[in-house]
Formats: structure tokens, C-alpha cells, sequence
């Protein structure tokens, strides 16, 4: 029967639509005490650091790039003490960051992904998976 016009003639299995049923539900709906970061991505050009005349592909062919390259390879290459390096390199490490920050996404509550980086800082780092990776 339908519940808001008492008709019983229609299809009982279709019930009432709910759109979280088509849409999954949000982060919002399972933690609705979170605090709301949506007033960070505001600004738009306004709050854009380089200016509205700021040539990127200008100021990138100024660059370079032997000594970037080399500034790379000595950095990934510099083992730390607090933190070494597999096999004297940072590679493997920036792979498996890499890795972990395109894999923290759960379909389950809809947390995570990789579009923040988020995975060093809680509740991402808690999960099994990304384990010491708050050294990262």
C-alpha cells in the first residue's frame, strides 16, 4: 500500500522512494557532528596566493629542471637517521604513500581518497592499513 495515498493497488515491493537508497549515503548522515570544512575551498580567485595574472606555464619555463631533477635524486637518496631510507632510497616510501593515499577511500562509510592527502591524520591513520605512516 502506498503510505501517502492509501492505494493498494500498486506494486508492494517499490515502497516509498528514498534517494539514499539511489545515492548511498554521505559522511554527514553517519557523523553529523563533524565539523563542516566546506568554507575552506571558498574564495575562488579572490583568495588565489598568485593573483589573477599569474602565468603558471610561464613561471614553470623558468624552472630548472637539471637542477630540480638533481634536487630530487639528493633528497630521495638522503637517508635519515630518524627515518631511513629502504636500500638507501626514498622511492619505495613516496610509492607506498602514493599508493595509500589513492587506497584510504571506503565505499563502507564513504571516508577517505585521495584527494586531500588526508591519510596521515586521524581517523585515516588509525586504520590497520596505514600504519606509520605519521612519520610520513
Amino acid at each position: 500500500m502506498d503510505a501517502k495515498t492509501g492505494d493498494i493497488s500498486g506494486c508492494p515491493f517499490t515502497g516509498n522512494s528514498d534517494t539514499r537508497a539511489l545515492f548511498g549515503r554521505h559522511n554527514r548522515d553517519w557523523w553529523p557532528d563533524q565539523l563542516d570544512l566546506e568554507i575552506l575551498t571558498e574564495g575562488g580567485r579572490a583568495a588565489d596566493p598568485m593573483g589573477a595574472d599569474y602565468d603558471y606555464c610561464e613561471a614553470f619555463n623558468t624552472l630548472d629542471y637539471t637542477a630540480l631533477k638533481k634536487d630530487l635524486t639528493d633528497l630521495m637518496t638522503d637517508s635519515q637517521e630518524w627515518w631511513p631510507a629502504d636500500y638507501g632510497h626514498y622511492g619505495p616510501f613516496f610509492i607506498r604513500m602514493a599508493w595509500h593515499a589513492a587506497g584510504t577511500y571506503r565505499t563502507g562509510d564513504g571516508r577517505g581518497g585521495s584527494s586531500s592527502g588526508q591519510q596521515r591524520f586521524a581517523p585515516l591513520n588509525s586504520w590497520p592499513d596505514n600504519g606509520n605512516l605519521d612519520k610520513a
